[in-house]
Order: C-alpha cells, then structure tokens, then sequence
C-alpha cells in the first residue's frame, strides 16, 4: 500500500532551519539513536521521518546482515524486495560511508529507494556518491548496539538466524 499521502501529512510540520532530529530505533538488541543529517539529503530525511511517525518501521527486521560491511532494515516483507509503495529520488552527496552512518538502500536504479535504509559497520568508501548517506549514529552506544546486530549469526543469503526487531522507530525533534 502506498505510504506517501501519509508521510506528507506526517511531515508537513517538519522546520530543517530551526530544529534538529533524531531518529530512536528501540530494537531488541537495544537502542540506535540516528542524527539526521536534512543539510545533506532533505528528502531522505524527511522520509524516514514520516515513515517512523507513521508507525511504518514498527515490528519489522533487519532483515540483512554482512559482518564489517552493514546491516539493513525497513523491508516489509522481511525479504529485502518491500518498500512503501512510493519511491524517492537519490541525493547523493559527500557523507562518506563510514562506521554508523545511516544510508538508504535501493535497487540498481539510483532513483529506487524507499523505506529500506542500512547502518554501515566500517568504511564503505566504494558506495560514497553511489548511495545517498542521510545520517550517523549520534553516539558511541548506538554504534555499540549496531556492532552488536553486525555480528548476529546469519544463513548463507545474510538473513539473521534469530530475528534482530525494530520493536518501535520514534521521532525525536529538538
């Protein structure tokens, strides 16, 4: 079902200028709590919010984990092949993907993305300018937590053998 009426409604308050945000993923590997970085990819960001306001991200997997490389989340399906039924064009920029940075995942097409996103677990320097990076983890125990995810164990397609949840995704704005 098709999400964005419902993200635009969600984020027409958003004010980029004059606020900061943050996204919680409550996971039951513990909290990640994500700077959003809008001066970089406004729209992911955007998104990701209204997606989390909406309740999108709650109860869903990370349904793809590679040891020192990342893990992903945001897939209704658990398979890697949902999104919300809308997707968004790529705002690629110079955030180097780097240990706890936030990026959204997509097809081959740039312009692909959707609700699927991954949080990388080292330097990615190969998907700089490839992948649109909108945000990091805003401190040492949310990277701590995604190290943790990072090293589930997983079957051969990188799917984890005990589910690792997004139990809730809140929206935090300062």
């Amino acid at each position: 079902m098709d999400q964005r009426a419902k993200v635009d409604e969600l984020t027409k308050d958003l004010d980029f200028e004059n606020k900061k945000y943050q996204i919680r993923l409550s996971t039951t590997h513990g909290d990640i709590l994500l700077d959003l970085a809008p001066d970089k990819a406004p729209g992911h960001c955007r998104n990701m919010i209204g997606l989390a306001r909406s309740g999108f991200y709650d109860g869903l997997d990370f349904h793809r984990i590679i040891s020192d490389f990342m893990i992903q989340g945001g897939c209704p399906e658990g398979t890697g092949t949902g999104g919300p039924g809308y997707q968004i064009k790529a705002e690629f920029n110079d955030m180097p993907h780097e240990t706890g940075v936030l990026s959204m995942a997509r097809s081959q097409n740039p312009n692909s993305a959707g609700s699927q996103f991954f949080i990388c677990l080292g330097q990615q320097t190969y998907l700089n300018g490839q992948y649109t990076a909108f945000g990091k983890c805003a401190d040492q125990e949310s990277i701590d937590i995604v190290k943790k995810i990072g090293q589930s164990p997983t079957d051969r397609n990188d799917h984890p053998k005990e589910p690792v949840l997004i139990v809730n995704a809140t929206v935090i704005e300062k």
